[in-house]
């Protein structure tokens, strides 16, 4: 069972061909939505480059190639709920103001946090 559709893995430019989403990133997230307990909307998840520059994502973003995933997150307590049920699952986190960025790209340091401005 999964708690997502493939079309909330798409690319927002409207153009793109649709894109297998990554099986394990989707495993994850799953077990992340499993443990937080509460809907989990993504707000971007596989880009082009064109729309990774034109949301200001950095060149070599995960997004680009489908091993990332920008979480709907506004308040501080799901913030925290969230946050918790990330560990275990993913060791590449992002905490933005209304968003928290997961993905599995193992070709970019391990086991790091970092905030968005």
């Amino acid at each position: 069972m999964s708690y997502f559709t493939p079309a909330e893995f798409q690319c927002k430019c409207g153009e793109c061909p649709n894109k297998p989403v990554n099986a394990m990133l989707l495993w994850r997230l799953n077990n992340l939505r499993a443990s937080y307990g509460h809907p989990v909307y993504i707000s971007s998840a596989w880009r082009c480059a064109a729309q990774n520059a034109r949301v200001g994502g950095v060149p070599d973003s995960a997004h680009t190639t489908g091993l990332a995933a920008d979480l709907v997150c506004t308040a501080s307590h799901a913030r925290y709920l969230m946050m918790f049920s990330t560990l275990g699952l993913f060791n590449r986190i992002g905490i933005g103001d209304t968003f928290i960025h997961v993905d599995i790209d193992d070709t970019k340091p391990r086991e790091v946090f970092w905030l968005y401005s």
